[in-house]
């Protein structure tokens, strides 16, 4: 049944959630109905208007199933209270849209998608940093341009990426599996800068060196830089995988897009807000050499004037977690954190590992919530 522009599910369920998009596959459905739920999908392309969200809240909604490009702010949360909600499941893992001290105030679990983005961001962030490298883009409107008359020795010269200095803003999860495939795969040095040691990043080098030196090859170099701009000044090729706060906002600029090297790579797969957009409009404009891979923007999906003529420059649709597997993934994760938390079930105590949720049997618990310690929710206990 559709009305509104939502498609309802379920429509004797003893409980209403709110999805306002359509997620892929069928399982987070098949749970959400299979809890007794009532579930009411927005149909349309684009997420819907703030205002028609907010009154279809009312006046019952238990749960909601929300888009990192949607506000979840205090009125939002005030009005989630009155409908009786317990709980909101951002489909993404990050959750800078989430105002997560409102939704605590109002008594309402804040979840996520953790543990299922990691490898598929890192290899499209890979992808981004070979394609601008390579300068593939600009090599395919050219060959479907009817530009391409034959090889020549000077024709569309990229960068080489083997032995040469990666740098990575942000050790975490994503930055990790980043740094693991440029160091296996290209055998290219690490200089990493994070606010905390990173150990494990650290022992894999040390480990993949004892190999290239049984292999009789030259080991790769790993370094913890002091600062960002000692990174930027140092790396032949700068990937950002930081999260966004007040800290992060904006923080490469023009005065650190002139510290990095005039050949340079720099890759955002992170969060639009973090790049002044317009000063790398103005960079990659007086340096044609300067290359850039970007899959999200400060005012998506606007981007800054001049950025879409720029041919060194390779932009994307924020598709860092599009893979059929892990936008599956991530569905039935937040489907499981809203039944979960509507049923009662404690909170997993290590979100980062939420692979067993994607079994036949999920174990009785909600995969991630990040206000669970606030709420005072109960946690599962683990058998050992």
């Amino acid at each position: 049944m559709s009305t509104n522009g939502f498609r309802t599910y379920n429509g004797d369920g003893r409980h209403r959630v709110i999805v306002t998009r359509p997620l892929p596959g069928d399982r987070w459905l098949d749970i959400l109905t299979a809890a007794s739920l009532r579930v009411d999908v927005w149909t349309g392309v684009l997420t819907p208007d703030s205002k028609l969200l907010r009154g279809y809240m009312l006046p019952c909604c238990d749960g909601v199933i929300g888009q990192l490009t949607e506000a979840w702010d205090e009125s939002s949360f005030f009005l989630l209270e009155k409908a009786g909600c317990r709980v909101y499941s951002n489909y993404a893992v990050g959750y800078d849209n989430v105002d997560i001290e409102a939704a605590t105030a109002h008594g309402i679990a804040v979840g996520n998608t953790p543990g299922v983005l990691t490898d598929t961001t890192a290899e499209l962030a890979c992808a981004l940093t070979l394609a601008s490298a390579r300068r593939i883009a600009e090599a395919d409107r050219f060959v479907r341009a009817g530009s391409f008359s034959g090889w020549s020795p000077t024709l569309l010269l990229g960068n080489l990426l083997a032995r040469k200095t990666v740098g990575v803003i942000g050790m975490g999860r994503i930055g990790y599996a980043y740094a693991r495939i440029m160091t296996g795969g290209f055998r290219t040095n690490l200089l990493y800068y994070d606010i905390r040691k990173n150990c494990d990043i650290e022992r894999y080098v040390a480990r993949f060196n004892r190999f290239l030196v049984q292999d009789k090859k030259p080991p790769v170099v790993c370094t913890r830089a002091e600062s960002v701009d000692e990174l930027l000044a140092n790396a032949d090729i700068v990937s950002i995988h930081v999260s966004l706060d007040e800290d992060t906002c904006r923080m490469i600029g023009k005065r650190e897009l002139a510290l990095m090297k005039e050949d340079a790579v720099l890759v955002n797969t992170s969060r639009g807000s973090i790049l002044d957009e317009k000063a790398l409009v103005c960079h990659c404009r007086t340096h044609p050499r300067f290359l850039a891979g970007l899959d999200v923007y400060e005012n998506e999906p606007n981007r800054a004037p001049g950025l879409d003529s720029l041919d060194n420059v390779v932009l994307l649709p924020h598709l860092g977690s599009a893979t059929r597997w892990t936008r599956e993934s991530m569905a039935t994760i937040a489907a499981l954190n809203v039944t979960g938390i509507l049923r009662g079930l404690p909170v997993w105590p290590d979100p980062e590992n939420v692979l067993t949720f994607l079994g036949s049997v999920p174990p009785a618990a909600v995969p991630s919530i990040v206000n669970g310690h606030e709420l005072g929710l109960p946690i599962y206990t683990v058998s050992p």
